[in-house]
């Protein structure tokens, strides 16, 4: 059983009865027990629920603090046996002065008391955790431990920290000093009432502090039961990672809830390693490794064992650069990138022209209308953009007389130039036989229309703009020195899923006029177009029959390139993901884009400018460093 370092994860919220502690301890005990099954490592439980945090005054009575130290010691022994972490809430008095705390408790142990630092003016004044000394022990609930704000749980897997309502919202939070000491998950017990728009405000909270400092974050808020004398609670609970909302339950519910996910230890961790601001973060002069020495390390022993293969508390979007939902922000953002860009390098150049090879297929298509939308915001006349159709010997009427009705119904200068002649007479004077479809012969045609289309850049006073795009260049599916090759690379940042999603959300919001044109183009199998039809006039050379789905190869790009994911792992995410294909047609396409990636470095070492647009880029400036001999055996043997 392979975990694949997800950890399950649980935000508990229980129906309370204000200082009713019985009540409160069965019902967090039943929830625990809830927690047990679904094989959750780690469940928060909101700030002070052992007794409900709207008590007041009556947190200074010592019967109440007394039946809350007797609830956690019911639940260290609820917890015997059990491999899952248990974070609570619960006033805890020591030294004279009364803390607001979250016990951890594990295995019939009480692991240790982390208390709030940040006390609000309101209600009864708890005194701040930040006034304790760095190694204080107390004895509580009949166990001994420490009791400190700088404490790090340490499971054989995952180290997590705690953190309690309001202590987010300071200048500095606790979650951003225990990240930086090794924490990569956040526990936030919080008793945060309600007012219009403050929800809003707190999921933006976790999502940014979850982002800022690159864990996971667990809120679980004050629920039904508490005190509604002048407040409400709503009994929020979130799961975030690196920003992204996991997991979040609807407010209000007058029943107790568990919110349960899996988060990705490793995602975490490659992130981290990633980022030069957390890496390099030195106040003071301080390394980073200086953080750990502000913190108490207390260990937890083994996970839980989990049957992720079995059960996945996560969504896996089968589409990760354009996740459901946000498909239209995401092809307006990267339309204004690519006019913005493509605009700045023709300003200082100072170029008459564009000129673009158009095939009447996808990419071709996107760069041409990113050309004509970036004319027209620089004012300039759209007839400067040549766009030039050089129909081969594999080139059918359906791309042919959409490339050319497209660049008509655009008012760009367009172009036909037929390549077979200049193909036929280079394949003499190369000695090669016309009738031998090898590389070749095709490559020929993709090197000859890429002469033409420099060649009438420089004779216009232009630049060539390139259409290859990022799923292409991952898999090397270009002819180099052929379309491999421009004066600025238009596509380079775009994989071949979201350019099809970016054609059609220019066909409905920019161009609609030649919607019908645009939406024909996307209908159309993508293809070279460098082999002969078939004889009912059909494309015959399908891209996607050759190297494989460009739904998979976009996904495996993304989890491979952005999260760093293993093979093995990129498999499993692939099986959830895009159940539609079935697991031999997901590891055969996944050891060829293996194969590919690695082989066809050495095109990308030499790649033009062009544009980053979504989270990946495969630039040698920066963008992906790697040797273009690197071995890929250590990687397939993964699969």
């Amino acid at each position: 059983m392979k975990n694949y370092d997800f950890i399950r994860v649980a935000a508990a919220v229980p129906t309370i009865k204000v200082a009713n502690t019985k009540y409160n301890t069965e019902e967090i005990s039943r929830l625990a027990s809830e927690a047990f099954d679904k094989k959750v490592s780690l469940v928060v439980f909101p700030e002070l629920s052992l007794t409900g945090s709207t008590c007041g005054d009556l947190f200074c009575m010592s019967a109440l603090l007394e039946k809350a130290e007797q609830g956690v010691r019911e639940l260290i022994e609820v917890s015997r046996g059990k491999s899952t972490a248990i974070v609570v809430g619960t006033p805890v008095r020591h030294s004279g002065r009364i803390y607001n705390c979250a016990a951890v408790i594990r295995n019939g142990e009480l692991k240790g008391l982390v208390p709030k630092i940040h006390i609000p003016k309101s209600g009864f004044a708890f005194a701040s955790g930040s006034e304790l000394a760095k190694n204080s022990v107390i004895k509580y609930a009949g166990q001994p431990c420490p009791i400190s704000p700088n404490l790090l749980f340490e499971f054989k897997g995952f180290t997590f920290a705690v953190e309690i309502g309001d202590d987010i919202s300071s200048p500095t939070p606790p979650s951003a000093f225990s990240a930086l000491a090794g924490a990569q998950i956040i526990a936030h017990p919080a008793a945060d009432s309600e007012v219009v728009l403050k929800d809003l405000r707190r999921r933006q909270t976790l999502s940014e502090n979850s982002a800022k400092c690159i864990c996971g974050y667990i809120h679980a808020g004050a629920g039904f039961g508490e005190s509604t004398q002048d407040l409400a609670f709503a009994g929020a609970t979130g799961i975030y990672e690196v920003g992204q909302a996991l997991e979040e339950n609807e407010r209000f519910q007058m029943e107790s809830s568990l919110t349960i996910a899996d988060l990705d230890i490793e995602r975490i961790s490659n992130e981290r390693a990633r980022s030069s601001s957390f890496r390099s973060y030195c106040p003071d002069g301080q390394s980073s490794t200086a953080f750990s020495s502000l913190f108490t390390a207390v260990p937890m022993g083994n996970l839980c064992t989990t049957d992720f293969e079995e059960d996945l508390y996560r969504f896996i979007e089968p589409h990760p650069f354009t996740p459901f939902g946000q498909e239209e922000d995401i092809c307006r953002e990267a339309v204004d990138i690519q006019v913005n860009a493509l605009a700045k390098r023709l300003s200082h150049i100072g170029c008459k022209t564009a000129v673009i090879g158009i095939s009447g297929g996808l990419d071709s298509t996107l760069a041409l209308l990113s050309t004509v939308l970036t004319f027209d915001r620089l004012g300039w006349s759209r007839d400067r953009i040549i766009g030039i159709t050089m129909p081969g010997y594999g080139t059918t009427s359906r791309t042919k007389n959409n490339a050319s009705e497209l660049m008509d119904a655009l008012g760009v200068t367009s172009r036909e130039i037929c390549i077979a002649a200049a193909c036929d007479q280079h394949f003499a004077d190369i000695q090669h036989d016309p009738a031998l479809r090898d590389a070749t012969y095709e490559n020929t045609q993709a090197r000859e229309r890429t002469q033409i289309l420099m060649d009438v850049a420089n004779q216009t006073g232009g630049i060539v703009i390139g259409t290859g795009d990022l799923s292409e260049l991952a898999l090397g599916w270009a002819t180099y020195n052929g379309d491999h090759m421009s004066m600025y690379g238009m596509n380079a940042g775009i994989p071949k899923t979201m350019v099809r999603s970016m054609v059609e959300w220019i066909a409905e919001n920019r161009f609609f006029k030649v919607r019908s044109i645009l939406m024909d183009i996307i209908d159309t199998p993508i293809s070279p177009e460098l082999l002969p039809a078939a004889e009912t006039g059909e494309i015959k050379q399908v891209t996607e029959d050759l190297v494989g789905p460009y739904e998979l190869h976009d996904f495996f790009l993304y989890h491979f390139v952005h999260n760093g994911y293993s093979p093995e792992k990129i498999y499993f995410l692939a099986r959830k993901a895009l159940p539609t294909y079935d697991d031999k047609t997901i590891k055969k396409w996944l050891k060829t884009f293996i194969r590919r990636f690695f082989s066809q470095q050495f095109k990308r070492s030499c790649l033009p400018d062009g544009p980053q647009i979504v989270s990946i880029s495969l630039s040698p400036r920066g963008g992906w460093n790697m040797p273009s001999d690197a071995w890929s055996d250590a990687f397939l043997k993964d699969i």
